[in-house]
């Protein structure tokens, strides 16, 4: 199956993790390249550049961050007894 070279909006805003308005505006303070079709916006996945690299890394970072908490929690005890050995 051929990946698609567009996106919409509503697309990069669910890649993204922020709102469309949120799209919006950087569309609208140049941060993200986009073209208008109609009434509706269409962004190139080549003149993303580093802005999805950026999100999925800090979105990363957050579901990194979640996992070593919970493991932490969940045996924080086996992690002690491991450290003094």
């Amino acid at each position: 199956m051929k990946s698609k070279r567009f996106l919409s909006t509503i697309e990069l805003a669910k890649i993204l993790g922020i709102s469309r308005i949120a799209v919006f505006k950087k569309i609208k303070k140049g941060e993200i390249k986009a073209v208008k079709v109609g009434r509706n916006f269409v962004i190139d996945k080549k003149d993303l550049g580093g802005i999805l690299e950026k999100s999925l890394n800090k979105k990363a970072r957050i579901d990194i961050d979640k996992a070593v908490k919970r493991v932490i929690k969940e045996y924080a005890e086996a992690l002690k007894l491991l450290g003094t050995t």
